[in-house]
């Protein structure tokens, strides 16, 4: 799929050019291999769910069968008269803290007495086997009185409405005008009402979005082993271990230090592993037994074990002149984030900061609220909801351009943000916003070629949407292309202290100057650790780096979320890279500096195992300057600049530390008579500053690309509408593009560096997941002529 991989690169003012060991092997701007990569191609690769200790016991949840209810009763004696059976854990067993949270502590660990989402953990098993821990946890007998469910705005805050959390005490909760709203955050600048009277063209529409799931294969895994010393330690599959240690330690009633986490092989996160699912509940097991405890989720409960994307109904008006300038932009977001708050806060803040989308406009008034209801939780997923947004502006977008008789390309690009811009909050856009550049150059990728359907004689079926079941021949199918362009942040956000932390060590082993780097980031499939072994051997001029486990023994890293790890943890890798080669400056000049007045020059560098001078003079083998010294070891913390939350009211601030930018271009071709669409490509252009390894930004792309596909034709968790249970928690059932569904990605990238961020780079990942739905639903409008105002796209949505 890796096709057309371009790379245009640009060295605009203020390009950073502490980049200066460009001849290291292996270094930043290389496509080196991955370290893990032939392990998970031949299978060899050691996940979460592979883990085992001889001495183990199994656990499992049993899960409450309804999404709103109150238990009257609740009888595990025949649970634990089950040979094998050596504990049941219920929310009165609990020995400390009974709820947790990312942001707001109020989802218990074990149910409360009050359910509030279908499939929310009721008790826990362990066993001396996964099947003995099965039949006993169906042994438990719970009575339940089952209650309305909240499903929507409208039952959420209707007078009378149930509150789900009448407890809630939080920092958020006074600025919400119902205590079943998470959060509120307003956006407003300019004179909206004034700019609407101007306005020669205004379009008003509601849009929405279905619940998506980060679909990972590698299901919720971990071990959790009793320690000596009383403690705890996990191994788990996770996207952020220090978070996971500060919400598990209180539940366990131990102090945080002795709460100790290692990453475990991680089956892709996206998300889906930044809140607890079995960490805490593995871990009162062990407690409770003495004895390690694995859990592994099966597919049916891995639905119900994390958060899910939002999903979201928005309404927006958009104004504009006859000249297609932007007037106005309006809108109300309404986000459902289910029965608990997990991130619901800092989506609503992302999804009304970036609720225009990348575009210039003086007047805007958007607002986000995000619910409680008894829905599935909904949390962090990749685009964190700038995702739900983009789907709206973008629709909007389209309509204008046809209501001006403009092309939809240059419409945008006529209102196009660049470098300079204010943002909506008020933020000036102060690295390169290259979003009119992104769409012309994926206008400009050649289209795939047409295909002529006169006949079917010598034409491969399975080439046709629905092909695949021999369901069309090509009676009805007609091609469409559509374009769309997104804009998300970097980071955490709204003064969020986003730091991370980095332990390098510098020694001789084997008569070779040899580096260690020990992070805490959660190696997700994201290929973080590619990528500090490369920064390393450009700041160190080392070949060999080793890449120690990621635990809890060296400082936080932050979550692997929110396009960070490179930028963050990257950042402190290099910034202690670049501490331990003062230090080995330090040394020489102390050693040789007597000898060679080169040494008393400040640039000196690191390259190719050798201290050299800008000119390339050897002043010292590493090996031979550090022989018979002492390792030099340093563990740093890094911070990008400071970011500040957002005024409540207005939505004023310097939230975000850096921007990021995709355009799509789909072209499909649909069944207008059956309602099947096959997408034939999904061309992206992409800023990524710079691409310190291209092969993997390449992947970076073409991934998110395809979960942006799947959320515009195929993928949603399915809410029964009267009883809020889940109706398709399976691959069976929950549908996500194979390799035969998702079409080539040609990858254009575009390197103009941010001069805030390490090596000018911008994070990646999450961008190139936003522009694909909008742009996939407006081929689809463009070949069919249906407005499609909600996604995923179904076909009764383009026959009916």
């Amino acid at each position: 799929m890796a096709r057309n991989i371009r790379n245009a690169h640009t060295t605009p003012a203020g390009t950073p050019t502490n980049v200066t060991q460009k001849h290291t092997k292996g270094g930043i701007g290389e496509s080196t291999l991955r370290p893990d990569g032939t392990l998970k191609v031949t299978g060899e690769f050691a996940y979460a769910s592979d883990l085992w200790h001889e001495d183990m016991l199994w656990g499992q949840t049993l899960r409450a069968p309804h999404a709103h209810a109150r238990i009257t009763a609740l009888d595990v004696s025949e649970a634990l008269a089950v040979p094998g059976v050596y504990a049941v854990l219920t929310h009165a067993d609990l020995p400390a803290a009974k709820k947790y949270g990312l942001e707001i502590a109020d989802q218990p660990v074990l149910c409360d007495g009050r359910v509030r989402f279908h499939g929310e953990p009721v008790a826990l098993v362990a066993a001396d086997h996964p099947e003995t821990a099965r039949r006993a946890a169906a042994k438990i007998r719970v009575e339940y009185e089952v209650l309305p469910p909240v499903t929507d705005e409208a039952s959420a805050t209707a007078p009378g409405a149930p509150v789900l959390h009448p407890d809630r005490d939080d920092h958020h909760a006074p600025h919400s005008p119902h205590p079943n709203i998470v959060h509120r955050q307003p956006v407003r600048r300019g004179d909206v009402a004034a700019a609407r009277a101007r306005a020669d063209v205004i379009v008003r529409e509601e849009y929405e979005v279905g619940i998506q799931d980060q679909a990972f294969l590698g299901p919720e895994s971990g071990l959790a082993v009793p320690a000596e010393d009383g403690g705890m330690d996990l191994y788990v599959s996770t996207q952020w271990l220090h978070v996971d240690q500060k919400q598990v330690a209180p539940i366990l009633g131990l102090p945080a230090g002795k709460v100790r986490l290692t990453l475990s092989g991680v089956g892709g996160a996206f998300g889906g592993r930044e809140d607890l699912s079995m960490q805490a509940h593995a871990c009162l097991l062990a407690q409770r037994t003495g004895k390690p405890v694995k859990m592994v989720y099966n597919r049916y409960e891995s639905f119900f074990g994390h958060v899910h994307r939002h999903p979201a109904k928005l309404t927006y008006e958009h104004g504009a002149t006859f000249d297609g300038k932007l007037t106005h932009v309006t809108a109300r977001i309404v986000l459902d984030g289910g029965a608990y708050a997990s991130s619901t806060p800092a989506v609503v803040g992302n999804a009304a900061s970036l609720g225009l989308g990348p575009y210039a406009c003086e007047n805007v008034d958007i607002e986000a609220v995000g619910l409680y209801t008894n829905n599935p939780p909904c949390g962090a997923m990749r685009g964190f909801g700038a995702v739900q947004a983009c789907f709206a502006y973008e629709s909007q977008m389209d309509r204008l351009a046809a209501e001006l008789g403009m092309d939809p390309v240059e419409f945008r690009q006529l209102n196009a943000m660049e470098q300079g811009t204010r943002m909506p909050t008020g933020q000036i856009v102060d690295s390169p916003a290259p979003v009119a550049e992104l769409l012309r150059r994926v206008k400009a990728m050649p289209l795939p070629p047409e295909r002529q359907w006169a006949s079917t004689e010598g034409t491969d079926v399975r080439a046709l949407p629905g092909g695949l079941s021999n369901t069309t021949h090509g009676e009805g199918v007609v091609r469409g292309i559509g374009y769309a362009v997104g804009i998300k942040n970097v980071g955490f956000s709204e003064g969020y202290d986003d730091y991370s932390t980095a332990r390098v060590r510098l020694a001789v082993a084997g008569g070779e100057a040899v580096a260690t780097v020990h992070t805490a980031m959660a190696e997700v499939g994201q290929g973080g650790v590619t990528v500090h072994a490369q920064i390393a051997r450009t700041e160190l001029g080392v070949t060999q780096v080793t890449i120690q486990p990621a635990d809890t023994r060296v400082g936080n890293a932050g979550s692997t979320s929110a396009s960070r790890q490179t930028y963050v943890t990257g950042g402190a890798v290099k910034h202690t890279c670049e501490a331990v080669r003062e230090r080995v400056l330090e040394l020489g000049r102390r050693k040789y500096g007597s000898y060679h007045p080169a040494w008393a020059h400040a640039e000196l560098l690191l390259e190719g195992g050798k201290v050299v001078t800008e000119g390339g003079e050897v002043l010292a083998g590493l090996a031979e300057l550090l022989e018979g010294e002492e390792p030099i070891d340093l563990e740093l913390e890094w911070r990008h600049r400071p970011t500040e939350a957002f005024d409540r009211e207005t939505g004023q601030g310097n939230g975000h530390v850096q921007y990021s930018f995709a355009a799509h271009r789909a072209v499909v071709e649909v069944d207008t008579e059956l309602g099947l669409v096959k997408v034939i490509e999904l061309a992206v252009a992409q800023d990524v500053g710079k691409a310190l390894n291209p092969l993997s930004v390449a992947g970076q792309i073409q991934g998110g690309t395809t979960q942006g596909l799947g959320l515009a034709v195929m993928e949603e968790i399915v809410v029964d509408p009267v009883t809020a249970k889940v109706r398709n928690p399976s691959f069976t059932d929950y549908l996500i593009p194979t390799i035969l569904d998702t079409p080539t990605i040609p990858v254009d990238v575009l390197e103009l560096a941010d001069p805030n961020a390490p090596y000018g780079l911008r994070g990646i990942g999450e961008a190139p997941t936003l522009s694909p739905t909008p742009a996939v639903v407006s081929a689809i409008r463009a070949a069919t002529g249906r407005a499609l105002r909600r996604v995923p796209v179904r076909p009764e949505h383009i026959t009916g």
